[in-house]
């Protein structure tokens, strides 16, 4: 495109995302993200959402945005997002955003927030495995893995059928203990009605910063197998949405301090910085920071191209 006046103003800009349909727009981004994915057989895709903290508009009544991200963590993609509609929460946005994913073959993880039968159904019904995290929000469910590992526990988890494995990670100061326990499905919890469940699992997480230490039990369900290695990646994977995604959103993108708040303008500029997220994490020729090569391409224009187009210089 030609501009012999020079790129278009700010209030132009501003004018035109406020007016842009965000659902629309995410639709026919997904639509290209399909057709640029390789097989995603096996990997992992991360289901969470996002609350855009300075998004709000008390003028015109409009709480801070929330947008909910499906993010392929070992591919560095965002396979889609969709922004939560006003009076609605995340439990209604996601599955409108899995029923536009192509998830054959995909092994999703969800949180405890979105750890649903329903859910579960629709990710089996789009050929997809899944792993969830289950709390409270699921009682019958809760208490039955509860009393399943406690009864495991008091012969110290030796059962011919239970699978452990260890991690122990050390970093700055910070040390990381994770001992994860996976057994099969008990008839009771197939009862309930969670589509092919097959594993039922827990991790026990010991953690000391400085010199505190602090200790996590988490369960979780799946659809896989009862194979703890496998499993154990999934579960650690699902923090890459908040890892990769949201915390540089946050430090490079400045996501969480954006002011922008007039008509869809929020929305859609969530929707712009994932996708130039994505193609900056997927180019990895240049040993450089997400922030060094946001600078580098509004610097150069040749830089900005071998961005967009994937060329490995």
């Amino acid at each position: 495109m030609l501009l012999p006046d020079g790129i278009f103003s700010h209030d132009t800009f501003s004018r035109v995302f406020s007016r842009l349909d965000p659902v629309a727009f995410s639709e026919c981004l997904i639509k290209w993200v399909d057709s640029l994915q390789s097989d995603l057989a096996g990997q992992g895709v991360h289901l969470d959402g996002k609350v855009l903290r300075r998004s709000f508009d008390k003028v015109a009544g409009k709480g801070a945005l929330n947008v909910v991200t499906a993010w392929a963590g070992d591919l560095h993609l965002c396979l889609g997002q969709l922004p939560v509609e006003e009076g609605t929460n995340e439990k209604t946005a996601m599955p409108k955003l899995i029923e536009l994913l192509e998830l054959s073959g995909a092994v999703v993880t969800v949180d405890a927030a979105h750890a649903n039968k329903s859910v579960a159904r629709q990710l089996r019904g789009k050929n997809a495995d899944y792993v969830m995290t289950v709390k409270g929000n699921q009682p019958k469910l809760y208490e039955l893995i509860n009393q399943k590992f406690e009864e495991l526990s008091e012969n110290d988890f030796q059962h011919p059928k239970v699978r452990r494995h260890t991690t122990r990670e050390s970093n700055g100061g910070r040390d990381e203990y994770r001992r994860y326990i996976v057994f099969p499905a008990p008839a009771e919890v197939k009862q309930l009605g969670w589509v092919d469940v097959k594993s039922i699992g827990m991790v026990y997480r010991e953690r000391t910063v400085n010199g505190k230490t602090s200790q996590e039990l988490i369960y979780f369900i799946s659809s896989l197998p009862p194979k703890v290695r496998a499993l154990a990646k999934h579960v650690r994977d699902h923090w890459k949405i908040e890892n990769q995604m949201h915390w540089s959103l946050d430090v490079t993108f400045a996501e969480d301090t954006s002011r922008i708040r007039k008509g869809e303008g929020a929305a859609n500029a969530a929707i712009f910085r994932r996708l130039a997220l994505t193609i900056l994490k997927r180019y990895t020729d240049e040993k450089m920071s997400i922030r060094s090569k946001r600078l580098t391409a509004s610097w150069n224009s040749e830089n900005l191209l071998r961005y967009l187009t994937g060329n490995q210089a």
